[in-house]
C-alpha cells in the first residue's frame, strides 16, 4: 500500500471521472475498500476524499446504500447558473439564439491567462448572440477547456447555446464572478447594434471542477440591462 497517495489526488481523479461522465449522474461508485485497493491508499484517505466531494455536492453518501454521483452534481449545492432563454422567457419575451463562431484551437497566451490553462492545451472558442423579441439581449464570448469537458468537442452548439449545454453536462465545484461597466469593443457593438465605444454591462464567470478550470465566459449586455437577484 502506498501511503503517499494523498486524498487530494484521489479526490481530483474521482471528480475527473464524474466530469468526463465515466460515472454519470446517479451512478453507484465503487466502495471505499475497492477504491483503496485501486489507488493503493489507506481506506481512511479514500473516506476523506469522498467526504470532501460530498460536501461540494458532487457525491451523495448514504449509510448502507453506498456512494452515488449526485443527480444534479454540485450545481444546486453552490450556485445556480442562470439559463439565458429562461431569463428572457421570465420577462415575457420571445427567445432566439444564434451561433456566430465556433473554433477549436491550442490555447495561446491570452487564452491561457483568461481560462487558467497551460499554453497549448485544446480549447473551444464560441461566440453567440441571444435575442429577446428580436433585439440583441446578450453577446456571449466563451472559452471551454477541452481537457475538462472533452464531450464539448462533439457538440455543434447550433441548436443549443453553450451556457445551457454546460449547465446540463459539466458539473462544477465553484465559480468566480465579476461584474463591470465597459466600453463595447467594435465586435461587441456590431452584434449588439450599438455605436462603437458605447457603455455596456459585462458579466464574466470562470467555473471550476475542484481546481481545474472548465469555462470562462464574457457576457455583454446593452447598458439598459438590469441584473436581478434574490438574497
Amino acid at each position: 500500500m502506498n501511503e503517499r497517495v494523498s486524498f487530494r489526488t484521489i479526490k481530483d481523479e474521482i471528480a475527473r471521472r464524474i466530469g468526463d461522465k465515466v460515472w454519470p449522474p446517479g451512478t453507484l461508485i465503487p466502495g471505499e475498500a475497492a477504491l483503496a485497493d485501486e489507488f493503493g491508499a489507506a481506506r481512511a484517505t479514500v473516506n476523506r476524499a469522498l467526504q470532501e466531494l460530498a460536501r461540494t455536492g458532487l457525491l451523495e453518501r448514504k449509510r448502507k446504500a453506498g456512494t452515488r454521483v449526485a443527480l444534479n452534481p454540485v450545481r444546486q449545492a453552490r450556485l445556480s447558473i442562470p439559463i439565458v432563454g429562461e431569463e428572457i422567457a421570465a420577462l415575457g419575451q420571445t427567445y432566439d439564439y444564434a451561433l456566430l463562431t465556433r473554433t477549436e484551437h491550442a490555447a495561446g497566451p491570452a487564452d491561457a491567462r483568461r481560462l487558467g490553462v497551460p499554453v497549448g492545451r485544446p480549447v473551444l472558442a464560441i461566440a453567440c448572440l441571444h435575442r429577446a423579441d428580436g433585439k440583441p439581449y446578450q453577446y456571449e464570448d466563451r472559452l471551454i477547456s477541452l481537457d475538462a469537458v472533452p464531450t464539448a468537442r462533439d457538440e455543434a452548439f447550433r441548436a443549443i447555446g453553450p451556457n445551457e449545454w454546460l449547465v446540463n453536462n459539466a458539473p462544477f465545484s465553484y465559480a468566480e464572478l465579476s461584474f463591470l461597466a465597459a466600453a463595447a469593443t467594435e465586435a461587441e457593438a456590431g452584434y449588439l447594434a450599438l455605436p462603437a465605444g458605447q457603455p455596456v454591462f459585462v458579466a464574466e464567470r470562470l467555473t471550476f471542477i475542484l481546481t481545474r478550470p472548465i469555462t470562462h465566459v464574457r457576457m455583454v449586455h446593452p447598458q439598459s440591462h438590469r441584473l436581478r437577484t434574490i438574497i
